[in-house]
């Protein structure tokens, strides 16, 4: 089920809110299909296998998205069509620090202008690729759904990295509002 009017069909039936997000949690229209739209690893968004180069309308796209299980779709109160996501649907392209030591916050900014600060409601996790050890780190943005940290993120929250012990071991961390998030075992 595509074609080039069904994203700006799609677009038509989401409920202006002002700032707040669509409650698409709350919505469960009936399936009407996949649409041609993929979201890239590097938070880049493609429509019919191009890119989607206005950034309002990929803003837009990106507040009605909804994971349920490992599949992700955009929703409206009338629509769910499926989107194919290669990784996460958002990318983390900058770190704010907030204060120092056990009580900093870190305030992470997406590509799509999502603000969150790490802490017990938005944790930070971190899988490393069984094959290459590359080491691929998340912080949880909202409602089932993270954004990929990018790399030079990474690099910024490894010189924020205390050591801890956790259950025996030592690890690299950081805090933000009062939680340690492991982000490798110390060497």
């Amino acid at each position: 089920m595509s074609g080039p009017g069904k994203a700006n069909d799609l677009l038509a039936q989401i409920p202006k809110t002002g700032k707040e997000l669509p409650p698409v949690h709350l919505w469960n229209p009936d399936f009407c299909g996949d649409i041609d739209m993929r979201i890239a690893r590097d938070g880049t968004w493609f429509y019919l296998g191009t890119p989607i180069g206005r950034k309002p309308m990929v803003r837009l796209f990106s507040t009605i998205i909804r994971r349920d299980g490992d599949d992700y779709f955009l929703i409206t109160p009338v629509e769910k069509v499926g989107i194919k996501v290669d990784d996460a649907p958002f990318v983390a392209v900058l770190l704010e620090v907030l204060g120092e030591g056990e009580t900093q916050v870190l305030r992470f900014t997406t590509l799509v202008d999502d603000v969150v600060e790490a802490g017990a409601e938005h944790p930070l996790r971190v899988t490393i690729d069984p094959q290459t050890q590359e080491p691929a780190p998340y912080v949880h943005v909202r409602t089932n759904l993270e954004a990929l940290i990018h790399r030079n993120v990474f690099y910024q929250l490894v010189d924020l990295a205390v050591s801890r012990e956790i259950d025996g071991e030592r690890w690299l961390g950081v805090w933000s509002a009062g939680e340690f998030f492991p982000i490798g075992l110390e060497p």
